[in-house]
């Protein structure tokens, strides 16, 4: 079930927080009514970047034997084109 909570409540009652995320579901907390940011634990903060980390490394050995470059304008005209068949 997602758990809404205000703000208030990571400095008020940080110890149902931190249960809540020890369980492995995040805690999306508000501000006024809207959402402001997201509290997950380590492990499930690692489990959603690892394998961008992973990705940007091999894209950085990739570069490193490739010599083209391409400009964002041309990267972004043939997503496009991809995109639109």
């Amino acid at each position: 079930m997602i758990q809404i909570k205000p703000v208030s409540d990571l400095r008020n009652k940080f110890t149902d927080i931190e249960k809540i995320v020890n369980e492995g579901e995040p805690v999306y907390l508000t501000k006024n009514g809207y959402g402001v940011m997201v509290v997950l634990s380590l492990e499930s903060y690692s489990k959603l970047t690892d394998g961008v980390e992973i990705s940007l490394d091999e894209a950085d050995r990739y570069a490193e034997t490739v010599k083209d470059r391409y400009t964002h304008e041309e990267v972004f005209a043939r997503l496009r084109g991809k995109m639109n068949g």
